[in-house]
């Protein structure tokens, strides 16, 4: 959980401090105790003893920090906009370090209309692109996710992040990265650097060895810049929803979602499967008054809400892209491919939920106000398969507290949310999604946890399933039992050969641990780009006999 007390020499940090303000400014640089109000303990709980932050606002700057930081020998952990709920925030993996807060690098460099591709610093926001675009009218999606609008794009696409628009995989869209160094120095792909940078921005692999994807999930460097490959807006953005049951059809669900997956490639976007629970925790307050401290919503509880709102065993939702006649064409390929799963499937755009949303007006009392807000939600979902934020899915992480924040400025941080994420891949073979599932569900409970499950497929072959554990986070036992819950899914779904495709800075460690080989190599790598540990210690790789956050005390 960390705590209070700062390792780092007085003297050096209070020297540190001075050099940095004379490079940056003295409102770019914050203290311990300034940078401990600016940034709030995690959803998860964590809050790191932080020797302060430093809040560059150029590339230049970035540089001269990073030198300074090397000189003093004091730890760096970068961060976009710190937005990284549930997985540390803006929290480090180790105490002591200086969050380097790279928000204020907020330009969109370039935008080629013609090639569909823009530019951007870590701090551009999904909103801001989407600004960017209505104002300049040009036809493009935002690479938008459930994290909301305030997040960074390529702090998600870092993580290897994804979403439901056509470029689901968001670093498999970025062609190109800029990065600075341990020592200060700018790196720039190989192509960029030899006189071709136009070429660099539309061609990921480049030439010689492929180093970009050194700068995701690690420590390798600093990002201020990458390309990210847009998805034009098409003529018709169309949702379809479709109901499995009972639980005994999920594996019939999974086949059918493969096969949509497989003969609609390139019409349709990601799948999304959710549990009845998931379900529930979206259209349900938190039964508060039904559920004893600490446990997981009981199941007749959930069993009368769903009866309530219809809801079934599991909910599939997808999006299909198109000219009006390709959907239409879909539209039937996706109901055939279904045949196997006594469901009932719905198709929803724009044309068809205007009409809806009035009608809906008529309806009298609880009826037409639950109607409503149903359609309400569906019309926010269809918003991002079409490539526009919002934050229809941020209340998520307070469902059990209830206190979802204002609205337009919502951070379950400093909402007071707790949330730490389960997210593992899983083949799309339907015994293995249905094992998984019962385990998921199984554990879950056992530990007082509710088994939210949801799976989105990343392609025809497989799922990441996202599971946040919530917990309130005013209540230390609570947030134990779900850090334990965490670990008994982590372990069972290792049995299983089932592990999470990022992690939290509390379980990195994990990573060196468990791919010994693979550790021992990105720490060889670290040892020659970064000899003295100052890049994010610990992210991703073992403890060093000796690091930066160390040495010389």
């Amino acid at each position: 959980m960390g705590n209070d007390a700062l390792p780092l020499d007085d003297e050096r940090h209070a020297s540190a401090l001075a050099a940095w303000r004379a490079v940056l400014g003295t409102m770019q640089v914050l203290g311990p105790d300034q940078a401990r109000a600016r940034y709030p303990r995690d959803t998860s709980g964590i809050r790191r003893a932080l020797a302060g932050a430093l809040l560059p606002r150029t590339v230049a700057e970035v540089q001269e920090a990073v030198r300074v930081a090397q000189s003093h020998a004091i730890p760096l952990y970068p961060i976009s906009t710190g937005n990284n709920w549930g997985y540390g925030g803006a929290h480090p993996v180790r105490e002591g370090c200086m969050v380097l807060d790279l928000s204020g690098l907020k330009a969109i460099r370039r935008l080629d209309p013609e090639l569909a591709t823009v530019t951007v610093e870590p701090g551009v926001t999904q909103a801001q692109l989407r600004a960017h675009l209505d104002r300049h009218q040009l036809p493009f999606m935002v690479p938008a996710t459930g994290a909301g609008p305030r997040c960074s794009l390529l702090g998600n696409a870092l993580e290897r992040g994804y979403g439901l628009t056509p470029y689901a995989d968001h670093f498999g869209a970025v062609t190109s990265l800029e990065a600075v160094l341990a020592d200060g120095s700018l790196y720039r792909p190989a192509l960029a650097e030899m006189g071709a940078p136009g070429v660099d921005e539309v061609f990921k692999w480049g030439i010689g060895p492929y180093l970009d994807g050194l700068f995701t999930q690690g420590a390798f460097g600093v990002v201020t810049a990458g390309t990210i490959a847009l998805a034009r807006r098409p003529e018709r953005v169309e949702s379809f929803f479709f109901e499995v049951r009972d639980e005994g059809h999920l594996p019939a669900a999974v086949a059918a979602v493969r096969a949509i997956l497989t003969d609609l490639e390139g019409v349709t976007g990601s799948i999304n499967l959710m549990n009845r629970r998931r379900v529930v925790s979206m259209v349900e307050p938190f039964p508060a008054a039904e559920v004893p401290p600490r446990q997981a919503v009981p199941e007749e509880v959930v069993a009368r809400l769903a009866r309530r709102q219809r809801l079934p065993a599991w909910l599939g939702v997808g999006a299909l892209y198109g000219t009006a006649a390709v959907v239409r064409a879909a539209r039937a390929r996706v109901r055939r491919h279904l045949h196997g799963v006594p469901t009932r499937a719905l198709f929803l755009n724009r044309g068809r939920l205007g009409p809806l949303r009035g009608l809906s007006r008529l309806l009298p009392g609880a009826l037409g106000e639950g109607t409503r807000a149903r359609l309400e939600n569906l019309a926010l979902g269809l918003e991002i398969l079409e490539g526009t934020p919002n934050e229809v899915a941020l209340p998520l992480a307070c469902w059990r507290t209830g206190r979802s924040g204002e609205p337009g400025a919502r951070d379950p941080a400093r909402d007071g949310c707790g949330v730490l994420w389960y997210s593992p891949l899983v083949p799309m073979r339907p015994e293995t999604v249905t094992d998984y599932a019962g385990m998921v569900t199984r554990v879950a409970l056992e530990h007082g946890i509710d088994p939210l499950i949801t799976l989105t497929s990343l392609s025809a072959r497989c799922f990441d399933s996202t599971v946040p554990l919530l917990f309130d986070r005013g209540d230390p036992l609570h947030g134990d039992q779900a850090r334990r819950c965490f670990a008994a899914l982590f372990q069972a779904g290792r049995d299983r050969g089932l592990l999470p495709y990022r992690l939290g800075v509390e379980e990195m460690e994990r990573y060196a641990r468990l791919a010994p080989v693979a550790g021992a190599l990105a720490a060889r790598l670290r040892a020659a780009l970064d000899p003295d540990d100052i890049l994010s210690p610990g992210r991703y790789t073992a403890q060093r006999a000796e690091s930066a956050g160390g040495k010389g005390s």
